[in-house]
């Protein structure tokens, strides 16, 4: 007996993301152009002289990260003794693979078939911005891909927290050693640690510890359906507050350089595309469920844009080439990880399922030991 099989949609702000994007950019496109000496004096607010961290857009991306955080358990880590292999193919292409992929196939763009276009500053500027995109594995978004995919929500939790810890140790070096190394451009290791502390060790601890006491306190039901919610509205208004100020602040280079978004979106798509066909090809080959191999593709192909264009505008100031480069990636993110995730259904059928539950609907092209399935329910059907 077949089962129906739930049609899965995203919500209407994660489904129109690209339009809210690109909305925020004519929003702060006039208001960098209509007025710029407000604009002026929100660029100037530093969190002490010199330190490139601008205080509006670090509350405003605080706000966005604190609540992903609340969302990660590190405890669920512990269980994933019993199945490592989706979560070292994961980890092997996030830190080994797609860093360093993103910054040769971005010196190739840049800094030789685009340099005419752009000139070489600008391609320092946007090399040194898609290798800050590419060392952030996504966090909040994976859920929403893995939800689509009909992933297992516990593993993508565990791949999830493994990164995140894992970001703390790896994410500042490799933005300073590859920097460095396909760019003219210096890393002021200080301000990139400082970035590091500040965007992810302060918000991850503040929601870590949030977590604990809350559902000591509370339980984890009341925390997972009353508390989390409350803070859904406020991480969209403040990415979206956020991606109107960045505009801001580069109306000027937005307005007479429009055609350089278009090409970098060029390397950062190719980069994606890359990296989940890998993840999702050695996720075949070392014969991992469906319903790991999936949210795993999807880890390995998004990004955690909010720490990247924090990192960006710390490092190179709100209006440079950098920070731009990383807000391509807000812009590309919705449709293309859509046609990643139409990808990954409509290939379930080259994975078996690990049992019933991860068999949505006993049918060709549900999973490739589907048949299994619909003997072991005609014998439970007889026996009963």
């Amino acid at each position: 007996m077949n089962h129906p099989l739930e049609v899965r949609r995203l919500n209407r702000f994660e489904r129109y993301l690209t339009l809210w994007v690109a909305i925020c950019m004519l929003a702060g496109v006039g208001l960098g152009k209509l007025l710029p000496d407000l604009t002026d004096t929100l660029r100037r607010l530093e969190f002490g002289a010199g330190s490139q961290i601008n205080i509006p857009i670090a509350v405003l991306i605080w706000l966005m990260i604190y609540p992903m955080m609340l969302k990660v358990d590190f405890t669920s880590v512990m269980g994933i003794r019993k199945r490592p292999k989706g979560l070292l193919v994961t980890c092997f292409v996030n830190w080994l693979v797609k860093p360093f992929s993103m910054a040769l196939i971005g010196w190739i763009f840049f800094k030789l078939l685009f340099v005419s276009w752009i000139g070489p500053e600008l391609a320092d500027q946007y090399v040194a911005g898609v290798i800050i995109l590419a060392a952030a594995p996504c966090t909040a978004m994976v859920f929403v891909w893995s939800y689509l995919t009909r992933g297992d929500p516990a593993y993508t939790l565990v791949q999830v927290s493994v990164n995140d810890l894992l970001m703390l140790l790896l994410f500042a070096p490799i933005v300073k050693l590859l920097v460095s190394g396909a760019s003219s451009l210096t890393v002021p290791f200080a301000v990139l640690l400082h970035a590091v502390i500040f965007f992810i060790v302060i918000p991850l601890g503040a929601g870590s510890l949030t977590r604990f006491l809350l559902i000591r306190w509370r339980g984890a039901g009341w925390f997972e359906t009353r508390f989390l919610p409350q803070f859904h509205p406020v991480a969209v208004l403040a990415l979206l507050a956020t991606l109107v100020l960045i505009f801001a602040f580069q109306a000027e280079n937005l307005t007479g350089r429009f055609f350089h978004v278009v090409l970098i979106a060029v390397p950062i798509l190719l980069q994606v595309y890359f990296n989940s066909s890998l993840v999702y090809g050695l996720m075949k080959f070392f014969q991992v469920p469906h319903n790991v191999a999936a949210p795993g593709a999807l880890i390995g192909a998004s990004n955690f844009f909010e720490l990247a264009v924090a990192t960006a505008i710390a490092l190179y100031g709100a209006n440079s080439g950098a920070a731009l480069a990383t807000v391509v990636g807000v812009l590309v993110e919705v449709p293309v990880m859509l046609s990643v995730c139409a990808v990954c259904n409509r290939t379930r059928h080259w994975f078996e399922a690990e049992g019933p539950e991860a068999c949505p609907e006993p049918a060709p092209g549900c999973c490739a030991n589907w048949k299994d399935f619909i003997l072991s329910e005609s014998k439970a059907t007889e026996t009963a």
